[in-house]
């Protein structure tokens, strides 16, 4: 076929599938394995376009101690996207849509118990792969239903993962150690955030909808699909509760408010669940034994920002939420509005508003005392102190760093060779 007919072709085939992505269907630290080596505290930083982990400390100056390639079979993976169409024009619907012109290599990463190796979802190569921390080879990959990774959660006893599969409404529950599926769930519309409770026997799945189409106005949210929180039974993998955001927000008077529930954080005695919408700078307090939303909090617009919704990355305005353990402070991403700052769980006042480039992620140190704070927009991580709300450090890391998580490696460790 003549070049040009090709790149005509392609570029048709490109919009197609952008089209098709459209229309188709609390952060915890792995626990450490007692009976291993030594092992040393971590925390470990995506870096989602140039599909890189760092590896930093968890607490104090949070310095850099290595770094993992998470897609050493990079080229194995390419020569099957390319010699299948189908698989094609999804991985370049993902660049050119959600991963704003770039190839997504990293979304979300958890350590295994014993320190050895890391487990990472690769939403362009639709997979979860374990990567050995030593030498940075593959353990095993699993490839998720439909064509695209997301969110992943661990256990509270670090044996299991569960990864949302967002093209085909699927979540995976996987052995950590081999990769085995255990059991599957079907969610709402785009899968993403995945919660454990912390005995283990719940998994909370917060599906988004569709959040690259340009039907952003109010009146059209009935386009963004079916969006709700799915609650099944860890071991059974069968549906306990649904709970759509929709009613409760239309029950307080919020009709034009997204119901796309964002990240997501219980309080210690899982009694309330604060989360976050598509669209909206603030977030919510929801009681599970009242089943309402009892608090909202709108947070302050950056005057820099449009309000124009469309050019909200992914349709989140604010987008990463955490709690100190001991469940007075809150920590918030405040995404397109550039900040973040540290709420007061009982007043919901907030403190300084921290400076920050597209902050994508935050998460808790490993001594507690700091929220973590991914700045997409300028390759570092921010640490903010809870008690003051104030600036602690900056790090530098790869290019976009979103998910950050707690974790281990053996206590020498080094990066592999060639990461």
């Amino acid at each position: 076929m003549p070049a040009s007919r090709t790149g005509h072709l392609r570029a048709a085939v490109v919009a197609a599938a952008a089209f098709a992505l459209t229309v188709t269907a609390p952060t915890t630290a792995t626990a450490a394995d007692p009976g291993s080596a030594a092992l040393r505290e971590v925390l470990f930083v995506g870096n989602n376009w140039d599909g890189t982990a760092d590896v930093i400390r968890s607490s104090g100056d949070f310095a850099k101690i290595g770094r993992i390639n998470v897609i050493p079979d990079k080229a194995q993976r390419m020569a099957e996207i390319n010699a299948n169409p189908i698989k094609w024009i999804y991985f370049m619907a993902i660049r050119n849509s959600v991963g704003e012109g770039h190839d997504q290599f990293v979304d979300d990463m958890y350590s295994t118990p014993d320190g050895r190796s890391v487990v990472v979802s690769r939403p362009s190569f639709a997979d979860v792969v374990s990567l050995d921390l030593a030498t940075g080879a593959v353990n095993w990959r699993f490839p998720v239903s439909g064509y695209r990774s997301d969110h992943m959660a661990v256990s509270p006893d670090g044996k299991r993962v569960a990864v949302s599969a967002s093209t085909s409404n699927t979540v995976h529950v996987l052995d950590i150690e081999t990769g085995r599926e255990l059991g599957k769930f079907g969610t709402g519309d785009k899968p993403h955030e995945n919660i454990f409770t912390q005995d283990g026997k719940y998994i909370y799945n917060m599906a988004i909808g569709d959040v690259n189409t340009q039907t952003d106005a109010p009146w059209l949210d009935w386009t963004k699909g079916n969006r709700y929180i799915t609650v099944v039974d860890a071991t059974t993998f069968q549906r306990v509760k649904v709970i759509d955001m929709r009613d409760r927000l239309n029950a307080i008077g919020l009709t034009d408010y997204s119901d796309a529930v964002r990240p997501a954080v219980f309080s210690p005695d899982e009694s309330k669940l604060y989360f976050q919408v598509s669209f909206f700078n603030g977030f919510f307090e929801y009681d599970l034994a009242t089943d309402k939303i009892v608090r909202t909090k709108t947070l302050p617009k950056n005057p820099a920002t449009s309000d124009d919704r469309t050019t909200f990355v992914n349709d989140s305005r604010h987008h990463g939420i955490s709690m100190s353990p001991d469940g007075r402070k809150l920590c918030v991403a405040g995404t397109m509005d550039d900040y973040a700052t540290v709420v007061d769980r009982a007043t919901l006042q907030e403190g300084p508003l921290v400076t920050a480039s597209k902050p994508y992620w935050a998460t808790v140190s490993g001594d507690g005392k700091s929220c973590v704070v991914s700045e997409s927009g300028t390759d570092q991580v921010t640490a903010i102190d809870f008690a003051t709300g104030a600036k602690q450090v900056s790090v530098p890391v790869g290019d976009h760093p979103q998910r950050v998580r707690l974790g281990h490696v053996e206590s020498d460790w080094t990066s592999p060779k060639g990461s």
